[in-house]
């Protein structure tokens, strides 16, 4: 039953491809099998003498007997406008209307008039709906008209439900039908529509990941430039007067360079199509609390004491999280290391309660007098990624003069995204 279904499937969607390429093909081909059902039989007993010499004799007695060419008229007037059935459904069921008028009041009986029943169904499938109201009135009065004339023969409340019926049926079977298409063109749109919101989504969410990725390396490449120049500047500086200070400032600087070019690597690695498996080895995990003591090492090897406590349960919290804090806490130290110089002094408190953590960096301001970011009108791109880091997780960011120094404050709620572990 299921290859047989199939089957028949595919000969329908063929069948409606080609009817899509050449709809003149089926018009044409239902007025030739009406021709051939209906008006060919009418014609041979008309030809052979026997006109309605088929039926009873009371419907012989009643009905007129039409001349071959009358007959063929009539025929060519309910059969031909069936040609125009989809495109122009109205004028054709009105065309079809008339002869059908004229026929009945001539008293001729036609087996093609089986197209008006036919062009009916093709207005309630291809016409306007507000166009069915009036087609209806006509279409009772007609068989009205038939039922009338027929009244000799048979009864008119006889013939009246079985031409009403009839005509329901083909009503019924074209709004059916023009039912079932709609609610397919329906969900064919739906589908359409949820392929380009599917679409929207993914762009979306390679816009976000390229904007977590710019992030991620004005972070990285920021903060190891500004360790990496104070480094030069030092060793510069100690290279005639202690030249193993000098030597070591280099040293540093490599270190500081490697582990920059690794996590640039890690952060454009998310960039790259799987075309395979990869030869190189997997890239190492984003950083955490736990790499906050190598920052601060790396920090205080450029000169800048860090000072650098805990307190509350900062183990659990989630990877996402520690991601961020790290991310504050390297870009608020790669500030006082810019801004303060070698020499200044830092303070950094990781804090944790309940579901506030709170994050606060303060220095002491530089040895000499300087102008710090913030005091202008104008605000650097590190304090605005802090601060869409922290309104990831409900949290906002601080940052203005305290004393001598500066001081930089961040609070995260952990219960608006989840970001403590279970």
């Amino acid at each position: 039953m299921g290859p047989l279904v199939a089957r028949l499937g595919r000969v329908g969607q063929r069948l409606r491809h080609a009817d899509r390429a050449r709809p003149w093909a089926l018009d044409t081909a239902v007025v030739v099998l009406v021709f051939l059902l209906f008006c060919l039989p009418d014609l041979l007993h008309a030809v052979g003498g026997d006109g309605d010499g088929d039926g009873p004799r009371r419907f012989r007695m009643v009905f007129t007997r039409l001349p071959v060419a009358g007959m063929l008229v009539l025929q060519a007037g309910l059969v031909l406008p069936l040609l125009w059935r989809r495109r122009a459904p109205a004028v054709a069921f009105g065309a079809v209307t008339a002869v059908f008028v004229l026929q009945w009041s001539l008293g001729a009986v036609l087996r093609a008039d089986v197209a008006l029943f036919v062009a009916l169904y093709s207005l309630a499938l291809h016409g306007r709906l507000r166009q069915l109201p009036w087609a209806c009135a006509g279409m009772a009065g007609a068989l009205g008209l038939v039922a009338a004339r027929a009244s000799a023969a048979v009864s008119v409340w006889d013939a009246l439900f079985f031409l009403l019926s009839t005509a329901t049926a083909a009503l019924a079977l074209g709004l059916m039908i023009r039912i079932r298409r709609a609610q397919l063109a329906g969900l064919r749109d739906r589908a359409a529509r949820l392929e380009v919101e599917r679409d929207q989504r993914g762009r979306l969410a390679v816009a976000a990941e390229r904007a977590r990725v710019a992030r991620e390396m004005h972070d990285i490449v920021g903060h190891n430039l500004s360790v990496i120049i104070t480094l030069a500047d030092a060793g510069a500086y100690a290279s005639d007067a202690a030249p193993e200070r000098g030597k070591e400032a280099l040293h540093l600087i490599g270190d500081t360079g490697r582990q920059a070019l690794s996590e640039l690597r890690r952060v454009l690695g998310v960039l790259r199509e799987a075309d395979g498996p990869r030869a190189e080895p997997e890239l190492s995990p984003q950083p955490g609390l736990a790499d906050i003591d190598a920052l601060c090492e790396g920090v205080r090897a450029a000169g800048l004491e860090v000072v650098y406590r805990t307190a509350g349960h900062v183990d659990v919290l989630d990877s996402g999280v520690q991601l961020t804090v790290y991310r504050i806490v390297q870009e608020a130290l790669t500030n006082t290391l810019k801004h303060a110089g070698a020499g200044a002094r830092a303070t950094l408190a990781i804090v944790v309660e309940d579901t506030r953590l709170t994050i606060t960096v303060q220095d002491s301001g530089p040895p000499a007098p300087a102008v710090r970011p913030g005091t202008a009108n104008e605000e650097g791109h590190g304090l605005v990624g802090m601060r869409e880091r922290a309104a990831l997780y409900g949290g906002h960011i601080t940052a203005g003069p305290a004393g001598p120094g500066w001081t930089v404050r961040a609070a995260l709620d952990l219960a608006s995204q989840g970001g403590a572990a279970g």
